[in-house]
C-alpha cells in the first residue's frame, strides 16, 4: 500500500467509521464499504469536504455477486460501485454499496454528480437496480419491450424473448425466443501427458 493510499484510509476511517463506514485497501486503490441508507450524506462529504474533494464520479457500475468465490458468497446478492477522483488530491477511491436482494434499490446521487445519470440508468438496464429519485430512470441499451436484466447471473443466454419485424402489422413484436438451447457434451476425455494434469476435450463437432 503507498503512502498516499494508507492516507487516505486513515482519512475516511476517522471521518466515517461512526455511521457504519468500513475503508481498506483493495487492488492497489481506497475502498469504502457504507451502508446503504447513509450515502447521500457520505457522497456529499466526500465531494465537499477538504480533505476529500472528490468532484468526479467516473464511472459506477452494479455486481451480481450470487456466484462469487464459487457460490460460497453468503452476503448481499447485488451491490453499486462508484469511481471517484479527486483532481485536487490526485486520489481515486472506490465506494460500494450493499443492496437488497429481493428489491435492490439505492437513492440516486445524480444530484451530487450529474455524470451518474446515464451509469444508473445502464445499472438499471442490465442488473435491474432501482435508483430512487433518479429523474429519468430508463432503459438505455436494451429496446423497451426488453424482459429481464440480462448482467444477472441467472437471465437465460438465450433470453426470455425476442423481436422481429411484422411486415402486415408494420411494426415489431415479440414473440417467445424460438432458440433451442444447445449443450454440447464432450465425446472424448483423455489425459494429454504433454500438459501436466491437463485434460483434453473433443466437442461433438470435433474432427477427432
Amino acid at each position: 500500500m503507498t503512502d498516499s493510499v494508507q492516507k487516505l484510509v486513515e482519512l475516511i476511517t476517522d471521518r466515517f467509521e461512526g455511521i457504519g463506514g468500513i475503508c481498506k485497501e483493495a487492488l492497489g486503490e481506497a475502498t469504502l464499504e457504507i451502508p446503504r441508507e447513509r450515502l447521500l450524506e457520505c457522497c456529499r462529504a466526500l465531494r465537499d469536504e477538504a480533505d476529500f474533494a472528490f468532484e468526479q464520479l467516473i464511472d459506477l457500475c452494479a455486481v451480481d455477486y450470487s456466484t462469487f468465490g464459487e457460490g460460497g458468497w453468503d452476503g448481499e446478492r447485488f451491490a453499486v460501485v462508484y469511481h471517484l477522483l479527486s483532481i485536487q488530491h490526485n486520489r481515486r477511491l472506490r465506494l460500494r454499496v450493499f443492496l437488497d436482494d429481493e428489491r435492490p434499490t439505492v437513492d440516486s446521487v445524480v444530484d451530487i454528480w450529474a455524470s451518474a445519470n446515464w451509469f444508473e440508468r445502464e445499472a438499471f438496464d442490465l442488473f435491474g437496480i432501482l435508483f430512487e429519485g433518479h429523474p429519468d430512470l430508463r432503459r438505455i441499451l436494451t429496446d423497451y419491450g426488453f424482459i429481464g436484466h440480462p448482467f444477472r447471473k441467472d437471465f437465460p443466454l438465450t433470453g426470455n424473448v425476442e423481436m422481429r419485424y411484422d411486415e402486415t402489422k408494420g411494426r415489431v413484436v415479440y414473440q417467445p425466443v424460438s432458440i433451442e438451447p444447445r449443450i454440447n457434451i464432450p465425446r472424448v476425455i483423455r489425459h494429454d501427458h504433454r500438459f501436466a494434469g491437463s485434460v483434453v476435450e473433443k466437442g461433438e463437432n470435433s474432427d477427432a
